[in-house]
C-alpha cells in the first residue's frame, strides 16, 4: 500500500493525481498522454459499462462497431466538424516500416509504404457512421436507427491528467438516423435524461440538465444538451452530452430517404456520448483523505471480510465459519471477499481496502465467533457496529442501500450549498475566486460578452439550464438587457 496521499485541503489536483495511483485504478504509459487503467479502475468502469448498456438497450438501442480509421476525405465532408477536430487529430501516413540503412536496429517508415490517401484515427465517429449509413438508408421503413458503439477514440491533448483528459480514451457514442426533426429532437432529450438518471441513481452524483451556447456546442451539431457535475473543490465538470445534429451529416454525406409520400429528404441525425471521463467525476465527488469513496452500485466488491487470526487453525476456523455468510450475501447479489491472504497484516489490510473505496468492511476475531457476531465499518462515515452474524446479510443489504442514498444526498447539499446567484460583475469574480460553484448569472447572449468574461475569470458558461425560468435582468458583464440567468463556473 502506497503512502497516505496529500490531503484535499493542501492541493486538491495533488490530491487527486496521487489518488488516481495509489488506489490502483491507473497509471500513466510508456505513450505520452496515454494512461493505463489497472484491473481495479477497469472494475469500476466495467459496472459502468454495464448499467449504461442495459439502460440504452431499454430504450432500444443496439450495439455496432465501426473502424478506427477514417479516410481523410470523409472526415473532411461535414466541414464544422472537421475544423472543430483537426488540431486534435492524429494522423496515418504509412503502413509498413523498414530497416534505417543509416542507423542500424532502427527502423523507419517505408516510402514505398506511403498511403494514396492520409487515415484519421478517430476522434469522434460522425464521418464514418454516416458514409454507412447512406448503403443503410433509402426508405423511411429503414428507419429509424438506433445504434450505439463502445469504442476508443484519440483526441492529441497537449495537457493530460488521468481520466479527465487523455489522448486516448474509452467512451461510448450514439449515433441515431430519424425521419422527423421532433423524433431526433425527442431521442437527443431522451438520451440526456438517460445520462442523468445515470449519474444520479448509479454514481451519486447530482447533475445540472442543459443546452450549451453555440460557442460550447459539438462541432457540427444544431444544438448540444448536457449534464454538468460539480466536484468538491468547486469546479465544473461535463459529464455527459446528447447533440442534435440537425440534417448537417446527412447532407455532407448525401444520406437521403423516401417518405411515405414518396418524396426524397434527408435524414435527421443525433449523436451521444460518456467517456472515461465518469472516472474522474466519481473520485472528485465522493473521496476523502483517505482514499475512494464508491457507491456501492458502481464497486467491484460491496464487502470485504478480514479474519483476525494467530495460526493457521484459527484461520480455518474462521474460514470455516464464513461460509455460510459469503454464500447468503452472493444470493443477495452482494459482492464479497474474504481476505486470507498471510503476507499482510490486518491493519494494513483495512487501510488499503479503505483506500481502494469498499463499502464495506468485517472484521471477524475468534472472540467475535464465539459471541456468534462480527464488526463491521462503513466506508463514507467510518461509523463501526457491532452485529449478530445471524443478522448479518439483511444489515449488509440495508447499509449498502444507506450509503448509495446517503452519498447522493450529500453531494446534493453541497452542490446546493455552492450554487450562487450574483446580479453584479464584482460579486461574480469574488465567489469564483473564494467559493467556486455554479454561478447563476444574467448574460446578454452574445458570443463576444461570454468570450470576454471567459478571457477575463476562466469560467465559462456551462449551460442554459433546460426549462429555465424567465427573469428580467441585466447582463452582469455588459449591463444590456437579459431574460435568463444561465451557469457559469471553471470547469475540467
Amino acid at each position: 500500500m502506497s503512502s497516505a496521499i496529500t490531503p484535499r485541503s493542501l492541493d486538491y489536483s495533488k490530491w487527486y493525481n496521487e489518488l488516481v495511483i495509489s488506489a490502483d485504478l491507473a497509471d500513466h504509459s510508456a505513450v505520452r498522454g496515454c494512461m493505463v487503467i489497472k484491473p481495479h479502475g477497469y472494475a469500476i468502469w466495467e459496472n459502468m459499462q454495464r448499467a449504461l448498456d442495459d439502460m440504452f438497450k431499454a430504450t432500444g438501442h443496439v450495439n455496432a462497431y465501426f473502424p478506427l480509421f477514417i479516410p481523410k476525405h470523409l472526415f473532411e465532408a461535414e466541414e464544422k466538424n472537421a475544423e472543430g477536430f483537426a488540431k486534435e487529430c492524429a494522423v496515418v501516413t504509412h503502413y509498413r516500416l523498414k530497416n534505417d540503412p543509416l542507423h542500424p536496429g532502427k527502423l523507419i517508415a517505408d516510402p514505398e509504404a506511403k498511403l494514396d490517401e492520409e487515415l484519421v484515427v478517430r476522434p469522434t465517429s460522425e464521418a464514418i457512421i454516416w458514409n454507412t449509413y447512406k448503403t443503410w438508408i433509402q426508405s423511411y421503413r429503414d428507419l429509424p436507427i438506433l445504434v450505439n458503439q463502445w469504442a476508443n477514440v484519440v483526441r492529441w491533448e497537449m495537457r493530460t491528467r488521468l481520466f479527465l483528459r487523455t489522448a486516448e480514451f474509452l467512451w461510448q457514442e450514439g449515433h441515431t438516423a430519424h425521419a422527423t426533426a421532433e423524433e431526433a429532437l425527442q431521442e437527443t432529450r431522451q438520451m440526456l435524461d438517460v445520462y442523468a438518471d445515470f449519474a444520479e441513481q448509479w454514481m451519486a452524483v447530482p447533475v445540472i440538465k442543459g443546452v450549451k451556447t453555440a460557442q460550447e456546442r459539438f462541432a457540427g451539431a444544431d444544438d448540444t444538451f448536457c449534464i454538468e457535475a460539480l466536484m468538491q473543490d468547486g469546479k465544473a465538470l461535463q459529464a455527459g452530452t446528447s447533440h442534435f445534429l440537425g440534417q448537417n451529416f446527412a447532407k455532407a454525406f448525401d444520406v437521403k430517404f423516401a417518405s411515405k409520400t414518396g418524396t426524397l429528404d434527408y435524414v435527421w441525425a443525433t449523436s451521444w456520448g460518456v467517456s472515461t471521463r465518469l472516472m474522474g467525476a466519481l473520485i472528485m465527488s465522493h473521496s476523502d483523505d483517505k482514499g475512494l469513496v464508491l457507491p456501492p452500485k458502481l464497486a467491484p466488491l460491496h464487502v470485504v471480510i478480514i479474519p483476525i487470526y494467530k495460526g493457521l487453525q484459527e484461520l480455518e476456523n474462521l474460514v470455516k465459519a464464513c461460509e455460510p455468510l459469503i454464500q447468503e450475501l452472493k444470493q443477495l447479489g452482494i459482492r464479497v471477499k474474504l481476505d486470507t491472504r498471510d503476507t499482510q497484516r490486518p491493519g494494513w489490510k483495512f487501510a488499503d481496502y479503505e483506500l481502494k473505496g469498499v463499502p464495506l468492511r468485517i472484521a471477524l476475531g475468534l472472540r467475535d465467533l464465539a459471541q456468534h457476531q462480527l464488526e463491521i465499518a462503513r466506508r463514507d462515515t467510518g461509523v463501526k457496529q457491532l452485529i449478530l452474524m445471524k443478522d448479518a446479510p439483511e444489515i449488509i443489504k440495508s447499509l449498502l442501500n444507506e450509503i448509495q442514498d446517503g452519498l447522493l444526498q450529500r453531494a446534493r447539499q453541497r452542490m446546493q450549498a455552492m450554487s450562487h446567484y450574483v446580479d453584479d460583475y464584482e460579486t461574480f469574480k469574488s465567489k469564483l475566486e473564494t467559493t467556486g460553484g455554479f454561478i447563476y448569472a444574467h448574460w446578454d447572449g452574445t458570443a463576444e460578452t461570454e468570450n470576454r468574461i471567459k478571457e477575463e475569470t476562466k469560467a465559462t458558461i456551462r449551460c442554459i439550464p433546460l426549462n429555465n425560468p424567465q427573469e428580467s435582468g441585466t447582463c452582469i458583464y455588459s449591463g444590456k438587457p437579459s431574460t435568463q440567468r444561465v451557469v457559469f463556473a471553471r470547469a475540467y
